[in-house]
């Protein structure tokens, strides 16, 4: 099993998934991880709405302009907040958490950023209440998607020691 560094280290945003099926016991797997995410006050704003029918997937997939690719995943996850003071950043920390537990089971994800939050809501039949953070699909990535590998800037030039520009050098 991979350390959590390894998964946050590896873990890219998969666009391509197999048909294969996923297990019950790795859905559930990767909704308690939302679940034991934190939250503000432990208030737990989130719903997590599981979607796994074809054709459901497929009219989620027409609503992801940045994201049609949803439309082929086996399993696809709506991830909501709920009530007016409900604060987003509680929903993105029950996405990440959930994210990383799906690769740690060698499956893949993306965030989809640009959605029709208005059609979603009426597909899924969310309340006004509710705010739709975003629609994750999960699947085991292709050979293709698993050969992608992450770029990332140097430390030296993101990382800052007490004040920005202010270089972050190992002491």
């Amino acid at each position: 099993m991979a350390s959590v560094f390894e998964c946050v280290r590896a873990r890219v945003e998969v666009r391509e998934f197999k048909a294969d099926p996923i297990p019950e016991p790795i859905i559930q797997k990767i909704l308690e991880a939302g679940r034991w995410s934190p939250s503000q006050r432990n208030r737990q704003p989130w719903h997590f709405i599981v979607i796994q029918q074809r054709d459901t997937l497929k009219q989620l997939g027409a609503l992801a302009a940045s994201g049609p690719y949803l439309a082929d995943a086996p399993l696809a996850i709506a991830v909501v907040t709920e009530g007016a003071r409900a604060p987003l950043i509680d929903g993105t920390r029950a996405i990440s958490s959930m994210q990383l537990v799906a690769w740690e089971e060698g499956l893949g994800s993306c965030w989809i950023g640009s959605i029709d939050r208005a059609g979603v809501k009426q597909l899924l039949n969310l309340p006004d209440a509710c705010e739709l953070i975003t629609v994750l699909p999960f699947g085991y990535p292709t050979d293709a998607a698993k050969a992608l590998r992450k770029r990332r800037k140097p430390l030296e030039q993101i990382a800052h020691r007490e004040r920005f520009g202010v270089p972050y050098r190992v002491t």
